[in-house]
């Protein structure tokens, strides 16, 4: 059985070789590429299964790196950057990052965010069943978002979280729960950056609409909820 791949995007090189010492001596294959122009051929060329992409990289940054791979590529990628700021999380995972490390990191950490953006890329690839609340319809299979007869349009992250509160339909969740199961690890002290995608997400799927299903739990998190007759 082939060894997972792991591409490494980083221009530090003491960094890029300290990562790919430890992702080989986890078992994964590892390549490295020290630019953002030499990144985007190899993903294309080598085809990983993971990519840990620095943000501040020569010829293209991280950013624009990451929102061309998602052009025609869905391999898990976790962003690297020495920037801790609640806009910058928000912004790579909007263009299409399944996570965000900030350096510096302890490795152990790194290889969970690893091993939990592989299994949920495992997950997502096995075929599931529509998701329905009401007139809102997910169907996985196409990637596809319904409300009513009007198709929404939504982010990576939108999709993943809606996701979440449709398998959890009926049932309050906290937070740190939320981070967990959609970011894949818990954003120590950063929950805030669940607020802000329940309201990019209430603004698609509830705002235009006359049943609001996203529901606030005051002082406990959040669930989606059909609204009954009389509610």
């Amino acid at each position: 059985m082939l060894p997972v791949r792991i591409l490494i995007i980083e221009d530090e090189k003491q960094i890029a070789r300290f990562l790919e010492l430890e992702l080989k001596h986890e078992g994964y294959g590892v390549e490295i590429e020290y630019d953002g122009r030499g990144g985007l051929r190899k993903v294309e060329e080598y085809e990983p299964d993971l990519v840990l992409l620095d943000i501040m990289l020569p010829g293209i940054n991280g950013m624009e790196v990451c929102r061309r791979i998602r052009q025609f590529s869905k391999v898990p990628v976790i962003m690297l950057t020495a920037r801790d700021e609640t806009t910058d999380k928000v912004m790579g995972l909007d263009i299409g990052a399944d996570d965000y490390i900030t350096k510096p990191f302890v490795i152990e950490e790194l290889l969970a965010r690893i091993r939990a953006a592989l299994r949920k890329n495992i997950q997502h690839e096995k075929p599931q069943k529509n998701l329905v609340a009401g007139d809102l319809r997910m169907d996985p299979s196409k990637h596809q978002v319904m409300r009513g007869n009007e198709e929404i349009e939504l982010t990576k992250k939108e999709y993943d979280l809606l996701e979440y509160l449709l398998k959890n339909k009926d049932i309050v969740l906290t937070r740190d729960q939320i981070l967990e199961n959609v970011w894949g690890y818990d954003y120590a002290g950063d929950t805030n950056v669940v607020d802000v995608y329940i309201r990019y997400l209430r603004s698609k799927v509830d705002t235009p609409y006359n049943a609001k299903l996203i529901q606030t739990v005051r002082g406990v998190g959040y669930m989606l909820r059909e609204e009954k007759n009389g509610d």
